[in-house]
Parts: structure tokens; C-alpha cells; sequence
């Protein structure tokens, strides 16, 4: 399969992005923001949509990810969803 590359968002939409994925539980708080400090400047489009779906799970859903007590499953089990959830996931 050939993947065209996509370019980043924009400061704006990530801006937005970045905004949107606000939790209300601080662990996954601290998650997102590393992701976004390391790896902001090179969302692309489809890893924008794969947050998007994360975020739109419950807070202990995204946290039980996040911390590997599950793996994603149904809708969630793509192969975006799961680069950008190893992203969230890095410590170091």
C-alpha cells in the first residue's frame, strides 16, 4: 500500500487540538501534554483524528490505554490510533 506523506497542522489547528484534549483527570493530563511538547509540531491530519478518538473515550477508558492495563479494541483497534497511543504512552 502507498501512503502518500501528509504535512503537519498548522499552529492553529494544533493550538486547537491541544485544547481540546484538556481531561479531567490529571494522569491523563500529564500523558497528553508530554505527547504534545515532544511530538506537537508533527501532528498530521490522520494522528489529529486518532487523538481526536482517544479523546473522546472516557477519562479511566483512556487511562486504563495509557497505561497498558488495555489495548485498543473494535473501532479503536487501527493501526493510527495505535502509533499515536505508543506516542502517549513514551516516558523517556
Amino acid at each position: 500500500m502507498h501512503m502518500t506523506a501528509e504535512q503537519p497542522l498548522g499552529e492553529r489547528e494544533i493550538a486547537i487540538l491541544r485544547w481540546r484534549s484538556r481531561r479531567g483527570l490529571v494522569e491523563n493530563d500529564l500523558f497528553i501534554e508530554r505527547f504534545f511538547d515532544r511530538h506537537g509540531a508533527r501532528i498530521t491530519p490522520s494522528q489529529a483524528d486518532a487523538i481526536t478518538t482517544l479523546m473522546n473515550l472516557a477519562d479511566n477508558d483512556l487511562l486504563d490505554l495509557l497505561l497498558r492495563r488495555s489495548e485498543p479494541a473494535g473501532e479503536l483497534d487501527t493501526d493510527t490510533v495505535r502509533t499515536v497511543l505508543e506516542l502517549l504512552r513514551e516516558r523517556t
